[in-house]
């Protein structure tokens, strides 16, 4: 069951890096919680800031390592992107990014159910000279 999980992990990073947003969402339960720096929901909430993340700063995660335990899978990215459209109002700089980032899933059946996301945006934003307010 691990190994399961694992790949759908891993579909869910190719899908975040080929700026697939359906694909994304697709991955996850109807009913499922997404964790992150801004607080948590579902996916009403987080897709409107994963597609604004994709379009704005055209992430890339690269899997530095994962682990699988039961349903749970918890993974460790190099994330990088660049700054190429206005994020939340905010300047468009053209500079690059790169920093460390994890995530923790809760994947049942095929799908996940969880999400838990700690990233350092204010290393991001500093490397893209950006206003950390």
């Amino acid at each position: 069951m691990s190994e399961q999980n694992k790949r759908v992990v891993l579909d869910y990073v190719d899908a975040f890096n080929r700026g697939d947003l359906d694909a994304v969402c697709a991955l996850f339960a109807a009913d499922a919680l997404i964790h992150g720096a801004l607080g948590w929901g579902g996916l009403d909430i987080a897709r409107p800031l994963w597609g604004e993340l994709m379009r704005c700063f055209q992430v890339s995660l690269e899997v530095d390592g994962m682990v699988a335990e039961g349903d749970t899978v918890a993974v460790r990215y190099t994330e990088r992107g660049r700054s190429v459209d206005s994020f939340q109002g905010g300047p468009v700089t053209g500079r690059d990014y790169e920093m460390v980032a994890m995530e923790w899933f809760a994947v049942r059946e095929g799908h996940i159910e969880r999400r838990w996301g700690a990233r350092d945006a204010a290393t991001m934003f500093r490397q893209l000279g950006l206003p950390l307010s």
